[in-house]
């Protein structure tokens, strides 16, 4: 038949194949992925941040649970009056200036706290949006035993009751009507009450905020941390 189709011819018995004959086709083979290798998963592990009152961290400790699930945060409360000795027994701690041996820690500071002066609600002072010293002249200035501001120099007078010991409780006393306090406004608001009210105390003294550590204590989770305090990224370098 015409159309059919030509087999391809054999070599003949004691003659070599022809070129064509004995070319064969490639075999291609697809490469083999390699499989990457799983994650070591990360050993659980503890990281302690000391905190004095009015230090607000949220915002951090919301980043770190997202980018550090596996290292649980533990918030230890430290006084503002052993606060330096509190620092030796955690990894790091937002306190507050001034420190104690400053030399043998990190410290980097945060921010500053504007002063208020907490009042009872119905008190004259609160009819205004701010407060200068000269309005404070002959209040009866109540300073807590666990003051955080120091000496104030305003033209006060001291009481005459003996020293109230927690800020919490001086708050209780002004609201009834009993003198006044000046703190940071983030304590003002952590001891709030319906009864008491406060308003920012014009070129008073400021409390600064601070991040602080032992300087021979520094880990990969503490620089972690500090990371996320100075708003790096987790990609960002340290």
């Amino acid at each position: 038949m015409k159309n059919a189709r030509r087999r391809p011819a054999r070599p003949r018995p004691g003659r070599p194949a022809s070129k064509k004959q004995t070319q064969q086709k490639p075999v291609h083979r697809k490469p083999v992925k390699k499989q990457a290798p799983l994650p070591t998963p990360e050993e659980p592990r503890v990281l302690r941040l000391g905190l004095v009152p009015g230090t607000t961290p949220g915002k951090w400790i919301d980043i770190w649970k997202e980018r550090m699930p596996h290292v649980e945060l533990e918030l230890v409360p430290l006084s503002f009056a052993a606060q330096r000795e509190g620092i030796d027994d955690v990894d790091l701690a937002l306190v507050r200036l001034p420190l104690e041996r400053p030399g043998d820690l990190h410290v980097i500071p945060l921010y500053d706290e504007v002063p208020v002066v907490v009042a009872a609600k119905d008190s004259h002072l609160m009819a205004v949006d701010e407060l200068t010293a000269g309005d404070l002249t002959g209040e009866v200035l109540i300073t807590p035993g666990d003051d955080v501001l120091g000496s104030l120099d305003l033209p006060t007078v001291a009481p005459s009751f003996p020293t109230i010991p927690t800020t919490e409780d001086a708050v209780a006393t002004v609201a009834s009507g009993t003198g006044i306090l000046v703190v940071p406004m983030s304590l003002a608001r952590l001891h709030k009450r319906k009864d008491a009210d406060y308003r920012p105390l014009v070129s008073g003294p400021t409390s600064t905020v601070v991040l602080a550590w032992p300087r021979e204590a520094t880990t990969a989770d503490v620089e972690t941390f500090i990371g996320i305090v100075r708003g790096r990224t987790a990609n960002s370098s340290r």
